[in-house]
């Protein structure tokens, strides 16, 4: 729970934190409510006073945490779970013929997207700082937020994962507002943000974008709808639209870092703020790319005309983020280790990583994240794939799609002869207890279900 809270029966209020807006609404309601960020801004609403119920396909922690916060939960969809609901709020993935979504259209009950409310609520804030990039979003918002938080003491953070302390959402203030800003379907662009930040614009989403250059167009307006910019001074969109600050590890970015060295994988450094050399930063989260979420927290808190000493003192409170190169525990010796990568860029920024902190042989086992992904970046993933010696592709995690058999995990690994395909825990299972040695590494990667996989195969036998 967050600091300064009060209970008034099933709801939180934040002390000096008022409703400001939706004064004549009270029952809200959410489908798709287990979705890390839908749950986020649930629980924010019942901290606000306002009555929510949602639904979703299957309970998980999310759920479970709306629950605990008072909100109400239906497993499955069905018109009659929007009984009472004076709004709806829907997601993205949420199809058009959802019951629920029918239903809501057929009363005439006011809809909005997950994108509208976020914006609305930010825009209770005094200043919005908007994370957006196509890697790093979460890591980097709950750095800034452990920053503005520590350099401020008014901070609050909406967070597209599960921070070691802040979980998805908290609520520490109405100063500043950090939340992730995601690119999906332009979401980002109901975004109003203070301050704009942007960690890289690598392509990806072309789903639902006509190409890359509508969607390069897309990330110049997000930051144009933004009183000031921060910028990774070593992206194409530093050259293309005008920063207030940039950070990078080049010579030419307002804010950097110098005299870098690794300590097991986990990063230590100074921090540079133009050619002033100030504190040392020890990161306690593994992967040099980690470096770029932290100096875009950095340069967030030099716009804002704080000490260095602050915001580095911030960024030793940030422990990481679930799913991003999280020890799950060991089977005989080998250990298990999750990351949510699931682009290609990603995977190769994990795989240093994991090559820096790893002893013995390295396995990998990656579940596809969407066929429309896959297919459009078929390329870059047999690049990054297929210099692996121990490589498992699982079936593809479809989220929101259907059947592709050009964007399939079966079809990628058909064309990675290193690779072997597996779609059943059974499977994983076998191949795991005949292979592995002590001192190994598995590498579980992807936005899917894999996450649970691996957790599963660690519970059910823990001498696999």
């Amino acid at each position: 729970m967050a600091k300064n809270v009060q209970f008034r029966g099933n709801s939180a209020y934040i002390y000096g934190m008022e409703r400001k807006f939706w004064q004549n609404l009270q029952k809200i309601f959410f489908i798709g409510i287990g979705g890390v960020s839908m749950s986020g801004l649930a629980i924010y609403m019942l901290r606000m006073g306002f009555e929510v119920a949602g639904s979703d396909l299957t309970a998980n922690a999310q759920t479970a945490r709306v629950e605990k916060e008072g909100g109400r939960i239906f497993i499955g969809h069905s018109a009659a779970n929007i009984e009472g609901a004076e709004a709806v709020i829907v997601n993205s993935a949420i199809a058009s013929d959802n019951p629920e979504l029918c239903a809501a259209r057929g009363k005439g009950i006011p809809i909005y997207s997950r994108a509208e409310l976020l914006g609305m609520v930010a825009g209770s804030f005094e200043n919005t700082i908007g994370i957006a990039g196509c890697h790093g979003k979460t890591t980097a918002t709950a750095m800034c937020a452990h920053v503005l938080e520590e350099c401020s003491g008014s901070c609050s953070a909406h967070i597209g994962g599960e921070d070691a302390e802040y979980y998805n959402l908290y609520l520490g203030g109405e100063k500043y507002f950090v939340t992730e800003a995601c690119e999906y379907k332009g979401n980002f662009l109901m975004l109003r943000p203070n301050v704009a930040v942007v960690l890289n614009t690598d392509s990806d989403h072309l789903d639902c974008y006509r190409d890359a250059d509508a969607l390069a167009e897309a990330y110049r307006m997000y930051v144009k709808r933004a009183q000031a910019a921060i910028l990774c001074g070593e992206d194409k969109i530093a050259k293309e639209v005008e920063a207030a600050l940039t950070f990078g590890l080049t010579s030419y970015c307002d804010v950097g870092a110098e005299n870098i060295r690794s300590n097991g994988g986990r990063y230590i450094f100074n921090v540079r703020i133009r050619n002033a050399i100030y504190e040392r930063v020890r990161l306690n989260v593994f992967g040099r790319h980690n470096i770029y979420n932290a100096l875009a927290a950095i340069a967030v808190a030099e716009y804002y005309g704080y000490p260095t000493a602050l915001s580095v003192s911030g960024l030793q409170k940030f422990h990481g983020i679930r799913r991003r190169f999280e020890l799950l525990g060991e089977c005989n010796g080998a250990r298990f280790i999750a990351d949510y990568a699931h682009h290609p860029k990603e995977i190769a920024a994990v795989l240093a990583t994991a090559r820096e902190v790893s002893a013995g042989r390295l396995f990998v086992v990656f579940q596809p994240h969407t066929y429309s992904r896959t297919r459009m970046l078929f390329e870059d993933f047999l690049k990054v794939l297929l210099p692996l010696e121990n490589l498992v592709i699982y079936k593809t995690y479809a989220a929101r799609e259907f059947f592709d058999a050009q964007g399939s995990a079966l079809t990628l690994s058909e064309s990675l002869p290193n690779s072997l395909y597996m779609d059943s825990l059974r499977q994983m299972k076998m191949y795991l207890h005949c292979t592995l040695h002590a001192g190994d590494t598995v590498l579980f990667l992807g936005a899917g279900d894999i996450y649970f996989i691996a957790k599963r195969l660690l519970a059910e036998d823990k001498g696999i």
